[in-house]
């Protein structure tokens, strides 16, 4: 795993690819497939989100401050999944 960014954005890449990205001090941004997202939504309704501008991407919103840490954990371990294929 390999960390980049800022010290205000710091993010997370495998292979140079997107696991997670801190959009600020509250959001961070997961990379999961269309198809995994849908179940974390569902199951975990108060810590992920998915804004208009990332319905068409494999991205999920994960809300720190609301968020259930055994979801940021699944979320992350999809990531990390998605991105070794």
């Amino acid at each position: 795993m390999k960390r980049k960014g800022s010290a205000e954005h710091a993010a997370c890449y495998v292979q140079n690819r997107l696991i997670a990205r801190l959009l600020d001090p509250a959001t961070l941004l997961i990379r999961v497939l269309l198809s995994r997202r849908e179940n974390l939504l569902l199951t975990y309704k108060t810590s992920f989100g998915v804004p208009p501008r990332f319905e068409t991407h494999h991205k999920v919103e994960a809300y720190l401050d609301l968020a259930d840490p055994t979801a940021i954990r699944s979320a992350i371990e999809l990531a990390w999944e998605m991105q070794r294929r």
